[in-house]
């Protein structure tokens, strides 16, 4: 079965024009990375920076090259824990969210 359209597109899309999708796709990169699930928060975040706040514009908030910044968010990328910070600061901050934490029991 053929795909008619891009998933990365659609996703894009979804998050630029759906603030709770957008804030959902937030949560689940800040509950993959916390969880143990780096690679996974990395492809998410990826996802949310191109819908949300662009590289070039992380780039600039963050300080950090665009494509050092790329090259964080790729499937074996290795970013700092400042570096992370800093991407889920921006993120937040465009989004106008605040991040917390809370532990449950594990199944």
């Amino acid at each position: 079965m053929v795909l008619t359209r891009d998933f990365k597109e659609t996703v894009k899309e979804r998050a630029a024009r759906d603030p709770a999708f957008a804030k959902a796709m937030l949560d689940e990169a800040a509950t993959a990375f916390l969880n143990g699930e780096p690679h996974i928060a990395r492809l998410i975040l990826r996802d949310l920076v191109n819908a949300s706040v662009g590289f070039e514009a992380l780039a600039a908030e963050t300080n950090r090259p665009s494509k050092s910044l790329h090259r964080m968010l790729s499937e074996k990328g290795n970013p700092s824990m400042d570096n992370l910070a800093a991407i889920f600061g921006a993120v937040r901050k465009r989004l106008g969210v605040a991040i917390e934490a809370h532990v449950v029991e594990a199944a």
